[in-house]
């Protein structure tokens, strides 16, 4: 399913086949919550962007339509009208970051929904059953993410519970991939690495869950707090450890440098909301750097966002039109400029493939790190 076709020191360019699709790593997953990119992105708008992943959240699609909604319309790809490969996120991290409306068992967690208030249990079987009624190309393991900081004694505990679930996990996921009637019978599975800031549970963790021979690997519980570079320590003390012939995902994370930092460091997947939020607050990503249109000195600049930029709204409207409408609060402002953000996002990986194909990825790590987060 996975192949490395070219190495520069840790960093990898690879291909990675699924039943819904070649992915070309590194990737960036563009972040559609609810089934939809928060900014009226559709998904034919999707491909003329680059995308080549989307991936979708389990705990609100649960709470709203539902599983056997989305089950009865053929699954996620019909109900989005989506063909390319989708990755569905456990729900895991929605349901620890509800610290006060959730309860902690073995079996799994008991939370409170954020919409009404009921009741609703989730453990490893739940979680595997609700994303393989989805039918997602990639389904998540079901984890638990702790806050940072946490203390060693618990961050232990936690990932021998984490391990207990994925091998829970990694049952139900064969027994449901074996049934007649289910959507995706070659549904994948990726585990999720946990320890927080700790280097040795950490790679002990890596250790134990790559013994299961999973479908992909991630890394999560970073960049929830850490500051960056503990957060690069994390990366280079785990990738070493994770299996060379499965792709690595890290969760979560972010900004153009961390993932070019994280490239260098191994890893081949990325997810972040940060490009179509910041997008829809006027922060846009540029070559140049970030730019904030709701800056008075575009009221009356008519270049594109970005003169280095190919995506639809560079290639048709001017900054001072985008100023206008953040400032009118048109809901036009949020399409147009979240099309440019996972445009340039998708392009970045791009970029970083070519690169990476050509040999040149420490001279675009050199010339790229030090422009692309800074404020214009």
């Amino acid at each position: 399913m996975f192949q490395v076709i070219k190495t520069d020191h840790a960093a990898r360019r690879g291909v990675f086949t699924t039943v819904h699709g070649v992915i070309e790593t590194p990737c960036f997953m563009n972040v559609g919550t609810a089934a939809a990119i928060k900014g009226g992105v559709s998904s034919p708008d999707l491909k003329e962007l680059g995308c080549q992943v989307e991936l979708c959240n389990t705990y609100h699609l649960h709470l709203r339509p539902g599983e056997d909604v989305i089950y009865r319309l053929g699954g996620l790809h019909k109900f989005m009208n989506w063909d390319r490969p989708i990755l569905t996120d456990s729900g895991g991290f929605q349901v620890f970051s509800l610290s006060g409306l959730r309860k902690i068992e073995e079996a799994g967690v008991t939370f409170r929904s954020h919409i009404d208030g009921h009741s609703i249990f989730m453990g490893p079987e739940e979680s595997m059953q609700i994303q393989s009624r989805f039918g997602s190309t990639i389904a998540m393991a079901f984890d638990e993410c702790v806050e940072n900081p946490s203390t060693y004694e618990y961050a232990s505990q936690s990932c021998a519970r984490t391990t207990r679930w994925l091998v829970r996990c990694k049952a139900e996921m064969a027994r449901l991939n074996a049934l007649p009637d289910t959507i995706n019978p070659h549904q994948l599975l990726f585990g999720i690495n946990q320890g927080c800031v700790y280097e040795d549970l950490r790679i002990a963790h890596m250790k134990e869950i790559a013994s299961l021979e999973l479908d992909g690997y991630a890394i999560g519980g970073l960049a929830v707090g850490e500051d960056t570079e503990t957060m690069y320590r994390i990366i280079s003390a785990v990738t070493p450890y994770m299996p060379e012939d499965k792709p690595r995902y890290l969760m979560g994370v972010g900004r153009p440098t961390n993932i070019i930092e994280a490239v260098a460091r191994g890893v081949d997947l990325f997810d972040c909301v940060m490009p179509s939020r910041n997008a829809r607050h006027g922060h846009i990503n540029t070559w140049e750097g970030v730019r904030n249109l709701m800056n008075a000195k575009y009221e009356t600049d008519d270049r594109p966002i970005d003169e280095h930029c190919g995506c639809p709204t560079c290639r048709a409207h001017s900054r001072a039109y985008l100023h206008h409408l953040m400032k009118a609060k048109e809901v036009l402002a949020l399409r147009l400029a979240v099309q440019h953000n996972l445009y340039f996002y998708n392009s970045l990986l791009k970029r970083i493939r070519l690169a990476l194909e050509e040999g040149s990825f420490a001279e675009f790590r050199a010339e790229y790190l030090p422009i692309l987060d800074r404020r214009i």
